[in-house]
């Protein structure tokens, strides 16, 4: 018999670390089991860590924010190859593992890499790297294991330019052009991070929108943008054939009889969550058809009341802001610690190029709920930061009650969104109105000035 803990974390990622850390500070015995070599989950490895480094990366070397001013052909460097692209990835990768280890050093949170899977309700075995196996106890236990790719059987990802979401942060070669299968928040962003590395993309989805859960106006704003700079669509219709051709290109063939050759395909449609082998069936928690478990929405307790679950493998909104307060709240629950509520928003950030974030109320919601509002609208180039920037694009929307002047939504694309949103987020949750945009000074010139400007915009509509 193995050692006992009172609080086993199954994942390292930003849910299972914040549970950990939160336990350990409650004064606990608690192991975290981590199936990589390294800490971190899928955040750091593949995920989330490596796609905005990436972005980075990409807009840097290319002179992305520059081309307002000195044109569409500026470079910062003119041939970039993956090598260029894993450089600053592999420091950035380090530095999040030494930074996490450390942590959990500090806070006295044991680690052990392996496998976990259940023997029953409290009783885990623990599969290490070498082949031997740990059986320990937990008083408590957190499911943090993330997700993996859905990897269709119609598709051979054995072919080296065929690439899942997982494989693409570490790209073999860049190529001249792109299909991405899938418009969520993972396919658009990598869509457009390769696009502003000029690689020609194309992307197919069966829906007929996507971005449904994001205002309206930013989505079509977002669409326009994309296609400008040469981003090709294929909305409403399924793939139905994925070949690969002997010369190395790829052909995507539509349900609609549409075929789209490219050089790469990356296939973004859909997560599972990475449940099926760590032996649910002895404890009795069932996942759905995409692997995930349901939990109770306010204390994260699975269908066993000391198992809890946390992070993407419990589904929407897999964000790694909301995984991390998810695991504070799970921990804090499992041990009787008295939680205040959560605020009534949170901030969503989408970072494809360009960025979009937004908080609260979008305007079909509002709509939906029958409340009379304006909205504001400023541009970025109307600020002066922006034009200083160069910024051609990019704009914020504001959404006010109009008998209670407070404000209702925040909706931002461009430049520094997932930065700015975060004023609307603090006037939101503290029931603020459009008072505090246009009494309150804004630094100048700031990018934040466009909340000044919109709020003013919708003021001079709404009924005084």
């Amino acid at each position: 018999m193995g050692d006992v803990y009172d609080f086993i974390v199954i994942g390292s990622g930003p849910s299972g670390r914040r549970a950990a850390i939160q336990a350990a500070k409650l004064g606990k015995s608690v192991l975290v089991v981590e199936g990589r070599t390294k800490v971190g989950g899928v955040s750091v490895h593949t995920g989330t860590i490596p796609s905005k480094t990436l972005r980075e990366t990409a807009l840097n070397l290319s002179g992305w924010r520059e081309r307002g001013f000195y044109g569409r052909s500026y470079r910062v460097k003119k041939d970039i190859g993956s090598e260029d692209l894993s450089v600053r990835l592999t420091k950035t990768l380090a530095y999040e593992v030494d930074v996490l280890e450390h942590q959990f050093l500090r806070n006295g949170v044991a680690t052990m890499a392996g496998f976990a899977r259940f023997v029953d309700e409290h009783n885990v075995v623990i599969q290490s790297p070498d082949g031997s196996e740990l059986k320990v106890r937990g008083e408590r236990i957190l499911i943090a294991v993330g997700t993996v790719p859905h990897r269709p059987d119609t598709i051979d990802f054995t072919v080296p330019n065929i690439l899942d979401s997982d494989g693409i942060v570490s790209v073999p070669k860049l190529p001249r052009s792109l299909t991405v299968i899938g418009a969520g928040v993972i396919g658009i962003e990598y869509a457009t991070i390769f696009s502003a590395l000029d690689v020609a993309v194309t992307v197919i989805e069966p829906r007929s929108s996507f971005f449904d859960f994001v205002d309206k106006e930013i989505v079509e704003e977002f669409i326009h943008q994309l296609r400008d700079r040469g981003v090709q669509f294929r909305m409403g219709s399924p793939m139905t054939k994925v070949e690969a051709l002997p010369t190395g290109g790829i052909v995507t063939t539509t349900a609609d009889g549409r075929k789209v050759k490219s050089e790469m395909l990356l296939y973004c449609a859909g997560r599972m969550g990475a449940t099926s082998d760590i032996g649910l069936d002895k404890c009795g928690i069932e996942t759905d058809a995409r692997g995930r478990i349901k939990v109770d929405e306010n204390t994260f307790q699975t269908s066993v009341r000391h198992i809890y679950a946390t992070g993407d493998v419990i589904g929407f909104p897999s964000l790694a802001s909301t995984s991390m307060e998810q695991g504070r709240i799970a921990a804090c629950h499992a041990f009787e610690m008295p939680l205040p509520p959560a605020p009534a928003y949170f901030p969503y950030g989408i970072y494809a190029v360009p960025e979009i974030s937004t908080v609260g109320l979008s305007e079909q919601e509002v709509r939906e709920k029958g409340i009379s509002y304006e909205c504001g609208i400023a541009r970025f180039r109307e600020t002066s930061r922006g034009h200083i920037m160069g910024l051609e694009q990019g704009m914020m929307k504001m959404i006010f009650s109009n008998a209670t002047r407070r404000l209702l939504g925040v909706h931002i694309i461009g430049e520094g969104a997932t930065e700015l949103i975060h004023i609307g987020q603090a006037v939101l949750n503290l029931k603020g109105t459009i008072d505090y945009f246009i009494e309150n000074t804004f630094n100048y010139p700031t990018l934040a000035e466009a909340y000044k400007i919109a709020a003013l915009d919708a003021w001079n509509r709404m009924p005084q």
